[in-house]
């Protein structure tokens, strides 16, 4: 990784080039040149901003879905993986160890949304072996930012008999 790649990994949208250039010392051409080409590699996918989902995302659900697949003989779990990522609920896709193959982040309006997806689209995939819904009840930190500040316990806390 090079030294803009770094700062745009710690400080994200944040900074300009303007600002860029002079954190690394070099000028707004070259900033501007090594970005171009940093997404013409497709290393530098896009830019997002990191919203608290409290106060922007009120009538939305996210739930986390463990997708167990079956290998294919020549393509692994990418083929399906890359299916499953396909789809416009589907924020994020993930091959991971453990118990299960995939892990799937996925947005619908309501839960109801959410679970008709699950049922009627992505367990019902050939070479699907099974699923489990966790749906997201309260986020605390998002992408490095934490979303609440901490709550101050200076009293002493009740006891009960």
């Amino acid at each position: 990784m090079n030294a803009l790649l770094d700062l745009i990994i710690k400080e994200g949208t944040a900074l300009d080039t303007q600002q860029m250039a002079a954190i690394l010392g070099t000028s707004v051409g070259e900033i501007e040149g090594e970005l171009k080409r940093l997404r013409a590699e497709k290393v530098l996918l896009g830019w997002r901003p990191v919203f608290n989902p409290d106060t922007v995302e009120s009538e939305q659900v996210h739930a986390v879905i463990e997708v167990k697949i079956s290998p294919e003989r020549e393509g692994g779990f990418d083929r399906l993986a890359a299916r499953i990522s396909r789809f416009e609920e589907v924020g994020s896709c993930y091959l991971v160890s453990g118990g299960y193959d995939l892990l799937a982040f996925v947005k619908g309006k309501n839960l109801r949304q959410v679970a008709t997806f699950v049922s009627e689209r992505l367990a019902t995939l050939e070479g699907v072996l099974s699923t489990a819904t966790h749906f997201m009840l309260r986020a605390y930190k998002e992408q490095g930012f934490l979303l609440e500040a901490e709550t101050q316990h200076d009293e002493k806390p009740t006891i009960s008999p």
